[in-house]
């Protein structure tokens, strides 16, 4: 036989294989008898997210197809098959009652070669316990007191910023800002300083490192979506391969950030309220404390969860507000009554701007920041009710925008209402059937930090400024299609006036 027919031959065979796995792979579902969409090689059923679609829509579509015909139904993520949750009930055993079961997210990271990316976000299993156990106390109620007024005072230099701009526009007919990036930078500012104790000074100069290599994080991939697949797929050979998953630029940066200020706080004997002072003194404990690594990367992921999510969710508020002038006014009149009664914006403020946080949950509501939440099986789970078995090692994707867009839960879903959160109206629904910071064990452990964010912001905002649809505003607000969580596609411009 010659080389060139033992080529061809060798050549067929790979094919043939690779044909019979990805045959075998893409008909997971139908050999279990799931409801599922037919898959497309490769992509599975994200073929267009990226592309033409966002993220969440691939999942309200299926959610809406197939809800009510069964507790969960088959889906692709690239080669992996994922179970899709259809119903609260499963839900809310999957996030809560069997959590143990469903404790991993299944995220890669590699500790070894990108010491950043093992944050907590990221680690399962023992891991993520022991640091989610160390890093609780950050986000006490009495934390968030100690650190409200370092927010405070950012946000009156907010203030001064957005008045600015709209002064540049006195005269005119229109006084329009745009006002994604402003809320960007004033959350870029609050982080840096309640994380780090940094002063960024991205109010004043939008151009700072925090908030350029922050943003990169969000919007640009350091893979390709196929090679993101992989590596999902095959986390071991991909930690053996050395693969990383964040940006190197952006991962020197923030390693360098940490380690000058770690050394300067030590040489100095600096102590501030921050999240660095507490990793700090985790780093001290005499058993089990945290090494510098684990440091920048809890650091790292502390500055991402609250500056990207926070400044989102106030700018898509603002946007709502402004189409709808009396929830506007309404909240307007909320703050201004709390600042009658208590002079300032102290955490007991805080606690009575309750339409405000009505506004802020609704508005999470209608822009699900997180669009899906991922959950992993740990052992095989038998679905209550049923013959149908997910088998350890199954992804789980509970689609958050596609049940807080379900009319049966939220009739006439793509109105904005916020009444639809008074206690009242929340006791009446299933616990999961509003899932903004996720729920269980696993829930977002800055929740509290967030929220103080958004409450400040509006409230500082609407108490100094009316805000109207401007020419520009974009009406709907196109979404953003490459970033995995929820932000607008362009800017966000309002016109803006003082009250």
């Amino acid at each position: 036989m010659s080389l060139w027919w033992f080529s061809l031959g060798l050549l067929v065979a790979i094919f043939g294989l690779l044909y019979a796995c990805l045959e075998r792979t893409y008909s997971y579902w139908a050999r279990r008898g799931v409801l599922h969409e037919k898959p497309v090689w490769f992509y599975g059923n994200l073929r267009s997210v990226g592309k033409t679609t966002t993220v969440l829509e691939p999942f309200r579509r299926f959610y809406e197809k197939y809800k009510g015909q069964a507790p969960f139904g088959g889906f692709y993520f690239a080669l992996r098959g994922a179970a899709v949750l259809l119903d609260l009930e499963l839900v809310k055993l999957v996030m809560v009652k069997e959590f143990h079961n469903f404790a991993h997210r299944g995220n890669y990271y590699n500790e070894q070669d990108d010491p950043i990316s093992a944050h907590l976000f990221n680690l399962d299993g023992r891991k993520w316990r022991e640091m989610r156990n160390k890093l609780t106390p950050t986000f006490t109620s009495l934390k968030m007191h100690q650190m409200l007024p370092t927010v405070v005072e950012i946000a009156e230099r907010f203030v001064q910023v957005v008045r600015q701009k709209v002064e540049q526009h006195q005269g005119g007919e229109e006084s329009p800002v745009e006002v994604k990036d402003l809320l960007a930078r004033f959350t870029v500012d609050i982080i840096g300083s309640c994380a780090f104790g940094l002063d960024c000074n991205s109010l004043n100069d939008p151009n700072v490192e925090f908030r350029r290599l922050g943003q990169k994080t969000f919007t640009e991939r350091r893979h390709g979506r196929l090679a993101f697949a992989l590596i999902q797929a095959f986390p071991r050979l991909a930690k053996r391969l050395h693969i990383k998953m964040v940006q190197d630029d952006v991962s020197a940066f923030y390693m360098r950030v940490v380690r000058e200020t770690l050394d300067y706080r030590e040489r100095n004997g600096v102590q501030r309220n921050d999240f660095l002072n507490l990793l700090m003194e985790l780093r001290n404990e005499p058993n089990g404390g945290l090494t510098f690594n684990q440091i920048a990367a809890q650091a790292f992921v502390f500055f991402l969860g609250g500056f990207e999510t926070s400044s989102s969710t106030m700018g898509f508020a603002l946007h709502l507000l402004a189409l709808h002038p009396e929830v506007q006014q309404r909240g307007r009149e909320e703050v201004q009554q709390v600042l009658a009664r208590h002079g300032q914006l102290n955490y007991a403020a805080l606690r009575e701007l309750k339409y405000i946080k009505q506004i802020i949950y609704e508005t999470l509501r209608k822009y699900s920041i997180a669009s899906i939440l991922l959950r992993k099986t740990i052992e095989d789970f038998q679905i209550p009710g049923s013959t149908f078995v997910l088998e350890a090692g199954t992804p789980v994707v509970i689609p958050v925008d596609a049940i807080h867009h379900d009319p049966d839960i939220y009739p006439e879903p793509d109105k904005f209402d916020p009444d639809r959160f008074t206690p009242e109206a929340m006791e009446a629904r299933p616990s999961t059937a509003w899932l903004g910071f996720g729920a269980g064990p696993r829930n977002c452990i800055g929740l509290r930090f967030g929220e103080m964010q958004a409450l400040v912001g509006l409230a500082v905002l609407l108490k100094n400024f009316k805000f109207s649809p401007a020419k520009e505003t974009e009406i709907p607000l196109q979404i953003h299609k490459t970033s995995f969580f929820l932000q607008s596609q362009g800017g966000i411009v309002l016109n803006v006036e003082k009250v």
